[in-house]
């Protein structure tokens, strides 16, 4: 793909000149005086370029072949451009401050509300590392305030992965963080965060389901994720065998080379044993899955679908208009259709779920609804039918070229074969159910699988909670939104982006 790369002299001379003829372009009266070249800084072109992509074009080539402006920005006609110059660092003094401006303006017409709730800046380049490579680097497990029954406050964990140094301690869902290097208050969200994500050491005294306690040092570390938390075949008590397996990120299933990912073998040896067992139905638990590469939900997708529908559309792609008027020229994917389907003949598709559930998750899902029979127990899902092509900001500085920032700025929506994508305000459950945390992943006992095994032994959802109410008080009633999930959110086509052909030969 062609990208700009100016210096630092060659752009403020450039500056200019490339906003009034993107002004002219727009058909927009632009006002933005460029600094001089003693005076620009790379932050100043940082903010021109996430400015000149999402709201005028994405290569100026290809915008003076076309004769028309090529802006990424899914809704850029509702931002007001004129009223935006990126050079102001009274108003914008850093990129992130420009790109909340910008999609501060969009407004979905539903809610009357900001409808971008979405878009970012990735000056480390940690996401494409995550998703592209499944690579990260943290204390790999997250913890989240819940109650128990008497409405008591504990700081209990949501999900380990095995391969991080949490992981490799022997740290599991519903243990209980009692105290962080020494400090009980664990009802100080400072105290958490800052040991959590500003630390590369931390000491957690975990309180075990059995009522011991352990104290581990955990650190920070670079890790491979491993997407699959666990997996398992049930038999009910009707003799009908079901799939369940919990799936935390989509992290691609092919590399930059092309070559099977860790998460694809982890998905091919997860669906091999569901058509070793010959399940009925499946159930896939999304409930912290913060999505990630549309690869990953096609090939699911493809996996869990009947054979009726090979060949037949998933989903549907929908840009703005001055892409989609050459999206032909330019490659864009506009309809992707299901390829060999049929491995598994379901009665249903579950999905747990919650307010957690972002995205790829929520793709997954309304690709498979016109098709089979989907069902959703647990919480409303985040409502995030859009998604980015991941482009970076490049350019040279001070004469070495330098990878500035990833632009995750809204690209695109996504609807399925009925022409539904609108849930910004999130997918409602067929079966509402609290997240209750003091369960192991396939606990039988998990108030979400007793409801899905409810309706497969008698077709219908549980109607009354008084039972699990009784229970014991471990069950951990998560608090949504109490601590930050530190974790992608979104769903990224980086195969698009790549596709651009710009016409510069």
């Amino acid at each position: 793909m062609k990208r700009s790369f100016f210096s630092r002299n060659v752009l403020s001379s450039l500056l200019l000149g490339l906003i009034l003829a993107a002004g002219a372009g727009c058909k927009k009266n632009h006002n933005n005086n460029p600094p001089t070249s003693n005076t620009i800084s790379e932050e100043d072109s940082l903010k021109y370029y996430i400015y000149h992509y999402m709201l005028v074009t994405f290569d100026d080539g290809a915008m003076a072949y076309y004769h028309d402006s090529l802006p990424l920005y899914l809704w850029y006609h509702q931002v007001p451009t004129s009223t935006i110059n990126p050079f102001d660092d009274t108003k914008y003094p850093k990129g992130e401050d420009l790109l909340n401006a910008i999609i501060s303006y969009p407004i979905n017409p539903q809610t009357g509300k900001a409808i971008d709730r979405y878009s970012f800046l990735d000056r480390q380049g940690a996401v494409s590392g995550l998703i592209q490579g499944g690579i990260t680097g943290d204390m790999g497990f997250q913890p989240a305030y819940a109650y128990d029954n008497n409405n008591q406050l504990h700081l209990v964990v949501l999900y380990v992965y095995k391969n991080s140094s949490a992981g490799q301690q022997g740290v599991q869902r519903g243990w209980e963080i009692t105290a962080i290097n020494g400090n009980t208050n664990i009802s100080d969200q400072n105290l958490v965060v800052n040991a959590l994500y500003n630390s590369q050491s931390a000491q957690f005294t975990f309180k075990k389901r059995d009522g011991s306690s352990v104290t581990l040092t955990i650190q920070a570390t670079q890790y491979q994720v491993n997407p699959v938390l666990f997996d398992t075949v049930y038999t009910l008590s009707n003799g009908k065998k079901v799939g369940y397996f919990v799936f935390n990120q989509f992290i691609d299933i092919y590399d930059s080379n092309n070559n099977p990912t860790e998460t694809k073998n982890e998905l091919d040896a997860v669906f091999q044993k569901f058509k070793d067992s010959a399940v009925s139905s499946i159930v896939i638990d999304e409930r912290y899955n913060g999505g990630g590469a549309v690869s990953t939900a096609e090939y699911i997708d493809n996996t869990l679908a009947p054979a009726s529908a090979n060949g037949k559309i998933m989903y549907t792609y929908v840009y703005n208009d001055r892409l989609t008027a050459h999206a032909s020229d330019l490659q864009l994917p506009i309809n992707i259709n299901f390829q060999n389907t049929g491995s598994f003949n379901l009665e249903h598709v579950f999905f747990i779920v919650s307010r957690n559930t972002v995205s790829a998750s929520e793709l997954t899902i309304n690709n498979l609804k016109p098709y089979m029979d989907v069902q959703l127990v647990g919480d409303t899902t985040y409502g995030k039918p859009v998604g980015f092509f991941g482009w970076p900001i490049e350019y040279d500085s001070a004469g070495t070229q330098k990878h500035v920032a990833d632009l995750y700025s809204v690209n695109f929506q996504t609807k399925n074969a009925t022409g539904y994508g609108d849930y910004f305000t999130g997918m409602v459950p067929n079966k509402l159910e609290y997240d209750y945390i003091g369960y192991n992943w396939g606990d039988p006992n998990d108030p979400n699988l007793q409801d899905v095994f409810n309706y497969l032994t008698t077709g219908n959802y549980r109607t009354t909670s008084a039972a699990r109410l009784a229970s014991q008080p471990q069950q951990y009633r998560v608090i949504q939104g109490s601590l930050p999930l530190k974790r992608f959110e979104g769903m990224v086509n980086y195969r698009a982006a790549g596709m651009f052909k710009p016409y510069l030969r």
